[in-house]
């Protein structure tokens, strides 16, 4: 290992020169393969902070698949029933715990995981390699990878792929800097523990979690911590559902997250399981199939004849009473948010999307208003006493 490594170019092709290197020491990476860029060493070292966390605190493989330094996905790598193996298009594969973790992250926003940087807290596997190499996506960091998995990755994107090694003893200087118009930052490291402790004062009516709300919370305050704020995450079943990042209204990344989350279980709906596509449609054209199968457009897209390029025999449309229906169905919802809710709106829009739980630090003048709006529906709330504002 050295302590620089050049890079192309920055966030732009003009913003020349550009690297990353270390102050004292040497870099706690290896490129293995590839030539990953300033985005992709945001991306991947954000990610591998969320999944290190995620796994030392739940004791489970974690992966995340992060966009423009934020998570569009993270999970923890619990197994996927049958309707998840197919809406994540897994149900040819074989699938490893961390295989399992990445294709949950993968899942939960499969249009903003288009060219991905993929993060997993465990070493690479075969089985994991498969899944990536058939995904488009820009690379990969892992504490780790196989013989067979690393043959596997160095033959995607015609040999270019991004493949990165951490090492998983590295430790940050727990006082951390960057520069702004020619101004440097400084600030102590966020090396808050989030935990189950986070979750014991319960301020609503119902204070019972159960310990996969637990651990849904948990897994969504994690993810807000390497978040660009504001930021508003749902989970469910272990993995992130629906990410609100980077808004500048609290109401906006509850909705955008919500938004999400309705999608996530709107593909789960009987009629989009029994689409038929046609023949030799790409991935990606299909996750934008469905995305508008499921939209408002639904109807002018099969009216107007351009379902004939889509699908193979012509669907029914799913309808708006339809999908009010379905949507009803999801209950069981974790939600967490990286500051205050200033408003019971946001409890309102929370409950639309199955909202059954949540974790937020309190503080707002309104609080009580957040909390009668939680108790008229029956919904649990802890208020966690910390921030997690990320920028």
């Amino acid at each position: 290992m050295a302590n620089e490594l050049l890079l192309k170019y920055g966030c732009n092709p003009n913003q020349t020169p550009s690297r990353i290197f270390m102050k004292e020491g040497e870099l706690p990476i290896e490129v293995l393969n590839g030539r990953p860029g300033y985005i992709n060493f945001l991306d991947a070292f954000n990610s591998w902070q969320l999944v290190k966390e995620l796994k030392e605190t739940t004791g489970l493989p974690a992966a995340a698949s992060f966009k423009h330094v934020s998570p569009a996905g993270a999970a923890v790598g619990l197994p996927l029933s049958d309707t998840l193996k197919k809406i994540y298009f897994v149900d040819d594969l074989e699938l490893s715990p961390i295989a399992c973790a990445y294709a949950r992250a993968r899942g939960a926003d499969r249009m903003s995981s288009y060219g991905d940087w993929a993060a997993l807290s465990d070493v690479c596997d075969r089985e994991t390699a498969q899944l990536l190499f058939r995904e488009v996506s820009d690379g990969v960091i892992a504490p780790g990878y196989t013989d067979e998995a690393l043959e596997i990755l160095k033959k995607k994107r015609k040999g270019g792929y991004n493949v990165v090694k951490i090492d998983p003893s590295y430790r940050p200087a727990p006082v951390e800097q960057k520069d702004v118009y020619g101004v440097t930052f400084e600030q102590g490291r966020n090396e808050m523990k989030i935990d189950e402790s986070l979750l014991q004062n319960l301020v609503t009516e119902n204070k019972a979690l159960t310990d996969g709300a637990k651990r849904d919370l948990i897994l969504s305050l994690i993810a807000l911590k390497y978040t660009q704020s504001n930021s508003v995450c749902y989970a469910k079943d272990g993995q992130v559902i629906g990410v609100g990042a980077g808004q500048q209204s609290r109401i906006h990344c509850t909705r955008l997250a919500g938004n999400k989350a309705d999608v996530w279980y709107l593909r789960q709906h009987p009629k989009v399981l029994g689409l038929r596509f046609v023949e030799g449609i790409r991935r990606a054209d299909r996750d934008n199939t469905i995305d508008v199968y499921i939209s408002d457009e639904c109807e002018d897209v099969l009216a107007d004849g351009v379902w004939q390029n889509l699908f193979a025999v012509k669907p029914e449309p799913l309808t708006l009473r339809e999908k009010k229906d379905w949507l009803k169905t999801l209950t069981g919802v974790s939600l967490g948010s990286d500051a205050f809710f200033p408003f019971g709106d946001n409890i309102e829009r929370a409950h639309k999307t199955g909202v059954s739980y949540i974790a937020e630090p309190g503080g707002s003048i309104r609080d009580d208003n957040v909390i009668d709006t939680c108790n008229k529906y029956g919904i649990a709330m802890a208020f966690t006493g910390l921030r997690l504002f990320h920028h």
